[in-house]
């Protein structure tokens, strides 16, 4: 499995690809927020609130999603406390995140998730969507948010790893 420079300091792998779909998870006991990213990992739309049922049954919904969408990783929020540190929640979905890399094959990074509940209750509320609305979406939106926050985060990153295409001319001495 793979990690993300995060809150709790981790950090990527050179094997985390750089291209291809990325599926977003809002981990929740109960219910997931599922997001997928476009192939080139630029921009991440909601796609699913999974109500977890069994494993059997959570194994085939996360294989056939990562087939239909031909993912090539997997991107899960990781629950920190305010201060950065990791919560009793982060060594859930951190147990959670390694089950679904063995699931799906796939190598996985985090992404702290501490407002994405929060922007995305924000985002549906300036859209005027009804308390039913937003509770039915809150999950897939987070996980939207949590997975846009990684990629944009990740360019960033590249952007200054990079050298600038014209670098200014050396002084001549």
């Amino acid at each position: 499995m793979t990690e993300s420079t995060g809150a709790a300091g981790n950090t990527l792998g050179a094997d985390f690809p750089r291209e291809g779909r990325l599926i977003g998870i809002d981990y929740g006991t109960k219910r997931v927020g599922v997001a997928i990213s476009d192939q080139y990992q630029k921009i991440a739309s909601p796609l699913h609130n999974y109500q977890r049922h069994s494993r059997l049954a959570d194994e085939h919904f996360y294989r056939s999603a990562a087939r239909e969408y031909e993912a090539v990783g997997l991107v899960v929020g990781l629950p920190v406390h305010m201060s950065g540190d990791e919560s009793q929640k982060s060594g859930e979905a951190r147990k959670y995140a390694a089950w679904l890399s063995k699931v799906t094959k796939l190598p996985v990074g985090f992404q702290d998730e501490r407002y994405s509940s929060v922007q995305a209750e924000a985002l549906m509320m300036q859209a005027n969507l009804s308390p039913q609305q937003r509770h039915a979406r809150i999950d897939m939106m987070a996980a939207q948010i949590l997975l846009q926050e990684f990629m944009d985060r990740r360019a960033e990153e590249t952007a200054a790893d990079t050298p600038p295409l014209n670098p200014p001319p050396q002084a001549v001495q």
